[in-house]
């Protein structure tokens, strides 16, 4: 191990050009000796610095439209010779290579590409070949050579430079080098990921994963648990993407029940009016439809008070003063929507840990993508669930078929059921939930459980009854037993919606005829787990 190194050489080889100059600039102001190619070069000498084509220094030219250049035993040897071997001093002097101390190279847009959703064949040509095996090169002998493979770390490199008096320590080409090694890693993740759907092999015999670093969090679920956040590079609208107007930091779980809160919300698209969703602990406590934005917030908020306070609150639509006013009224966690207007952050403006994030719009609910999730020595990878159902898809099993109005909260109901941890049971009426069951063991404590908090917040609201009279109710898989349809009655629930696929079907659906239910199967389940 060799503590500092000096840099005489550098070879720099660039797509993203932000931040170039300062750093070519900075370097031959130490007496940098630069090596570029192609389009680097051009940059370099436009901005009038001295710079080596990698073709002098190889003797070979640049061919195949720039697909053959770096790839040769003067730029490899340089990397990969170690400056301490004396076997490997000399092959250098047999064969005119001179050391490279500096390699910066970033990468081919191929992400960007394909998220523009290039073709294939231009997907092809923006694989980079000659990039990933100079940064694994310098990478593997960072004893010798330094490696910058993001432009975030050019200030830090020009910062180590200084202290350094035009050296680096070994702790900083070993930080380089690992980041260097994960970034190659994520490019190969992104180009496999890519190609196996390209080619429609929806489980390739191996799977990489990789993420880019967002965040650092202070703890994850619970204080002794260390946490970070990752994205994946897609442009899906939600948190990761999203804007954070004002607020304290985010955290592990807020980030989770804003996902959570955020793709549920998507489910209402702003063309359908005005609609709101309050998360607390990734399952929805209150989901409403509204003539207006504050009166979605208003009755999503009625359906479980108690669980609502340091909540999550989702809307479909720009957030707006006087549901800004009402939100602010109760201590909320996190707030996300498309945007939020002038009123609406002035009122923010004075709960100052209030964290209020902008999307610009919302996630298309039917776009496929991919959910992961780990287990004890593997990971689990399935298609997104982005179901969804129609009343012409719906198949009436009941004596009587559902009212228009039933139909309507049958559907809203069903929207909300796929967003809630299974066992699942959502009440609905008139547009708004009035009773969610989440998690259980038993799909009838679901039922049970729903019905009890209709009860209760019926006597914080005063009501002389509770809103389940009258309602609609979804269960996303079927019943096993009639018990769970029963206590549903029971609760007043007047229409059911469920999958069916039961071995008990039959029984279920003449104890709905005996209760004088509607009800309608879907033909397709919702677990959430």
């Amino acid at each position: 191990m060799t503590d500092r190194m000096r840099i005489a050489t550098a070879l720099i080889s660039v797509s993203d050009k932000s931040g170039l100059g300062e750093l070519a600039a900075a370097l031959a102001a130490r007496g940098v000796r630069l090596i570029s190619t192609g389009g680097t070069a051009k940059a370099l000498r436009d901005a009038g610095l001295a710079v080596t084509d990698v073709s002098e220094e190889t003797g070979f030219p640049e061919m195949m439209d720039g697909r053959v250049k770096t790839l040769h035993p003067r730029v490899h040897g340089g990397l990969l010779a170690r400056r301490g071997n004396a076997a490997d001093r000399q092959a250098m002097a047999a064969h005119g290579i001179r050391t490279i101390d500096l390699l910066v190279v970033n990468l081919y847009p191929f992400e960007a590409t394909v998220a523009r959703g290039a073709e294939y064949d231009e997907c092809i040509e923006n694989i980079d070949v000659g990039g990933p095996a100079m940064i694994r090169a310098a990478a593997k002998n960072h004893d010798g050579v330094t490696v910058i493979v993001d432009p975030a770390d050019y200030p830090a490199l020009l910062d180590e430079l200084e202290t350094g008096d035009g050296a680096t320590s070994f702790a900083f080409r070993q930080k380089m080098a690992q980041t260097a090694f994960a970034r190659t890693a994520a490019y190969d993740a992104a180009v496999s990921t890519w190609m196996a759907g390209a080619i429609g092999e929806p489980a390739p015999r191996y799977r990489a994963v990789a993420g880019r670093l967002a965040q650092t969090l202070r703890y994850g679920e619970n204080p002794h648990q260390a946490a970070a956040f990752y994205t994946d590079g897609s442009s899906r609208p939600g948190v990761a993407t999203a804007v954070q107007v004002q607020g304290k930091e985010l955290s592990y779980n807020n980030i989770n029940d804003t996902d959570a809160a955020f793709e549920l919300a998507a489910e209402f698209p702003p063309e359908e009016g005005p609609a709101c969703v309050i998360v607390k602990h990734a399952n929805p406590c209150g989901v409403a439809r509204g003539a207006t934005l504050a009166e979605a917030y208003s009755r999503a908020f009625d359906c479980d008070r108690t669980s609502a306070f340091g909540g999550i609150v989702a809307l479909n639509r720009p957030l707006d003063g006087p549901t800004a006013e009402a939100i602010a009224s109760i201590f909320t966690e996190v707030v996300i929507a498309p945007d939020a207007d002038a009123d609406a952050r002035a009122v923010f403006a004075a709960k100052k840990n209030l964290r209020l994030l902008t999307t610009g719009e919302l996630p298309d609910p039917a776009a496929p993508c991919l959910t992961i999730r780990q287990v004890s020595g593997g990971f689990l990878v399935q298609d997104k669930d982005c179901g969804q159902v129609t009343a012409g898809d719906l198949r009436v099993v009941t004596r009587r078929a559902p009212s228009d109005a039933e139909l309507a909260d049958l559907l809203f109901a069903w929207r909300v059921a796929k967003h809630v941890k299974s066992n699942a049971i959502v009440y609905a009426n008139k547009g708004a939930t009035v009773g969610v069951g989440a998690g259980q063991m038993s799909r009838v404590d679901s039922t049970r459980i729903a019905a009890s908090k209709a009860r209760d917040m019926a006597e914080v609201l005063g009501l002389s009854e509770p809103l389940t009279q009258g309602s609609c109710v979804a269960s996303d898989a079927f019943f096993p037993f009639p018990d769970g349809l029963i206590t549903a009655a029971e609760a007043g629930a007047t229409a059911v919606i469920q999958p069916g696929g039961s071995m008990r079907d039959a029984e279920v659906i003449a104890a709905a005829d005996s209760a004088g239910l509607a009800m309608v199967f879907t033909g397709q389940r919702h677990f959430r787990h």
